[in-house]
């Protein structure tokens, strides 16, 4: 669920910088660099955000591990080390066992719990926790996943609370709704049992559709809020809506690392229902 990328790669040939991507990349080149230990926490963090926006994810990484090493309870360096241990493990296939990926998830939630225990009121920490959860549980089987969505579902729903306009955490409870509407027979029966009947009774269609909705309205560029819309229009045969969303994302701009996959699902599902009405 998430948010939702494995960069071997600092940039991969084929993907066009913006121009601010540019000139972001061309600062990290020019500007003397001082060894990692040199730095403080707030360099360390600043210059893994700077990493971040040209994409380059391993240096990203070395500069929020070196700001934790100074301060292992530091809160965004924490938080925004998790993210980016996500964004790695992304890429690798959910459906095959994968030590490494899995490593990076285990990690990623250990340090997203650490970054709720340092602040407990800031929303990116239970963001990175609900995707940290919700990352992992994708690698697992039905019932582990259902086991787990209690806490995917409270971790986003405290990050809207604190932060009504954070596109990402709608994005995990419309999919958090629609993964749960799309269980049938004995997937049902274990997720009412295991998440208590009030819970299971709250998931809904028109939760998965109004979340999603929200997301794409709060940050209407990303491809990934916009494809899952898509799905979850064709999951209830509105089919039109679909089409549309899956052309609008056609006409933007790649902006992540994984968009070129997001793309070629999107391809895969305007072919599945491109005679559907």
């Amino acid at each position: 669920m998430s948010a939702g990328i494995n960069i071997r790669n600092p940039l991969p040939q084929d993907e066009p910088l913006s121009p601010h991507r540019l000139a972001v990349a061309g600062l990290l080149t020019f500007l003397p660099v001082a060894p990692l230990g040199a730095q403080g926490v707030d360099e360390h963090v600043a210059m893994g955000v700077a990493a971040v926006q040209v994409h380059d994810l391993p240096n990203a990484l070395a500069h929020f591990e070196a700001a934790l090493t100074r301060d292992s309870l530091a809160y965004e360096p924490n938080w925004r080390a998790a993210l980016v241990l996500l964004d790695q493990g992304e890429r690798m296939p959910d459906r095959k066992k994968n030590l490494e990926r899995d490593s990076l998830y285990a990690r990623a939630d250990r340090l997203a719990r650490r970054a709720v225990a340092a602040d407990s009121q800031g929303a990116e920490g239970h963001f990175a926790l609900a995707a940290a959860v919700g990352r992992a549980s994708l690698t697992m089987g039905k019932k582990e996943r259902i086991r787990r969505a209690r806490l995917i579902r409270e971790e986003a729903q405290r990050t809207t609370e604190l932060d009504p306009r954070h596109d990402g955490a709608y994005h995990i409870l419309g999919r958090w709704h629609a993964e749960i509407m799309r269980l049938s027979g004995l997937s049902r029966f274990f997720a009412k049992r295991l998440l208590g009947a009030g819970i299971f009774r709250e998931a809904s269609w028109t939760g998965a559709i109004a979340n999603m909705e929200r997301a794409v309205e709060l940050d209407p560029g990303r491809l990934y809020h916009r494809l899952a819309l898509a799905e979850i229009y064709a999951d209830r045969k509105r089919y039109d809506d679909a089409r549309a969303q899956l052309a609008d994302l056609a006409a933007l701009p790649d902006r992540e690392l994984m968009d070129s996959v997001y793309r070629g699902r999107a391809d895969a599902l305007s072919g599945k229902i491109a005679d559907k009405r």
